[in-house]
């Protein structure tokens, strides 16, 4: 696989699969532009090198095809202010006769922005003659969207068999996210501490599971960790809780135990009488909620001890909220966190936060340049930590 900084484009076409899919509010604007900002470096390289940009993604998921909503010519006008006003021309398809007469007619130093690709049910089938169309389009293919990884559409995984080994690379952005997420899989500095959080143990156990092989300290905060002080016969209100995982909390518990993993968990709760932003709150110890009162994020004891943790840690990995971030009185454990992440990585820390919402969150809190890594791939992170192997990664890495 050639390395994308070496590489000269100068007079090719780069195909790029980036992700922009970005939220929009009802005006259809743009309401956090991270992702496409992420994909300026790889896209400047290749222009500066005398070459020429296809930008392919796709936006939401659209369900019956093409959808004013979900059109990517949305987007057109802040990426050109992203690139410092250079013009981008759109194709109001992506595999069709203005596609490709646009892509053919493209001269160095233009940028080209293809249609939603999802417009296309292709895409996500991982069709081969919907990504031979779009490979057609290009000189060179160059994966730099880490968010749809553990996707094999054809844009992502299919597309990459259509170009030679040396025709082939990720982007900029794919190769910090992929060389960040092997630095704390594979080369972690210890103590690891893994910092786990979110509403369902559900969609968190394969993570777990993993990471007892991995971590010296394992942090469980967010909804989940109501299912584990159920485990542990604690009372919990009517805080949420997976009754249905209540066995396989009780069978991680024991695991990393045997395995010398030291499990965190809040031994105290800011408690509210209704999942509201305005509701009665109160403080109390985690496995001694009353009833009708739920837990919705971690106490200040809690705060206190997880500081600690993650004081001494050597690597840090942060997936998920503490608790109800999105309400003011439900915050506070959660920045909490953030800001002894920001506090370890100064004093030589590797810390990675990678999933919407805590990617969110550190965001919100101003904190986000503070950390030694932000990820952009939310689900192809999570996969990535369970062990998965991305297909947007072997489709170019296998056959190079």
């Amino acid at each position: 696989m050639p390395d994308f900084s070496q590489f000269n484009f100068k007079g090719k076409k780069a195909l790029i699969r980036v992700d922009y899919n970005v939220p929009l509010n009802d005006k259809l604007e743009i309401t956090d532009d991270t992702r496409m900002r992420a994909s300026i470096p790889t896209i400047r390289k290749i222009l500066k090198d005398g070459g020429s940009v296809i930008l392919m993604s796709h936006l939401g998921r659209p369900k019956d095809g093409p959808a004013d909503k979900y059109s990517l010519r949305h987007l057109v006008k802040h990426l050109s202010d992203l690139l410092g006003g250079l013009p981008v021309l759109f194709a109001n398809d992506c595999i069709g006769e203005q596609a490709r007469l646009t892509a053919g007619l493209l001269k160095p130093g233009e940028v080209l922005l293809l249609e939603n690709l999802r417009f296309y049910k292709e895409e996500e089938k991982g069709d081969e003659d919907f990504a031979k169309k779009l490979a057609m389009l290009g000189d060179v293919y160059v994966n730099d969207a880490f968010g749809t990884a553990h996707r094999a559409h054809a844009s992502t995984t299919v597309i990459a068999k259509f170009f030679p080994s040396d025709k082939k690379m990720f982007g900029l952005l794919m190769e910090s996210e992929v060389k960040s997420a092997e630095k704390v899989m594979h080369q972690a500095g210890r103590p690891f501490v893994a910092i786990i959080g979110g509403a369902k143990v559900s969609d968190k156990m394969l993570i777990l599971e993993n990471l007892l092989e991995k971590a010296t300290d394992i942090i469980i905060g967010g909804g989940m960790a109501y299912t584990f002080m159920k485990a542990e016969g604690g009372n919990i209100g009517n805080s949420l809780c997976e009754l249905d995982r209540v066995q396989t909390a009780i069978d991680l518990l024991s695991k990393a135990t045997a395995k010398g993993v030291c499990i965190h968990l809040p031994s105290d709760s800011i408690i509210a009488d209704k999942f509201d932003a305005e509701a009665q709150t109160s403080t109390s110890p985690s496995n001694n909620i009353p009833d009708g009162w739920m837990g919705l994020d971690i106490g200040p004891n809690a705060c206190e001890q997880f500081a600690n943790v993650i004081s001494r840690s050597k690597t840090i990995l942060w997936n998920g909220p503490m608790g109800v971030f999105e309400m003011d009185k439900f915050r506070h454990g959660t920045k909490s966190i953030a800001l002894a992440a920001v506090e370890a990585t100064k004093h030589g820390a590797f810390s990675l936060v990678g999933g919407g919402d805590s990617v969110s969150a550190v965001n919100m809190f101003g904190l986000a340049e503070k950390v030694s890594y932000v990820s952009t791939g939310g689900g192809a992170m999570l996969e990535y930590f369970e062990g998965k192997e991305l297909p947007g990664i072997a489709a170019i890495t296998r056959s190079s």
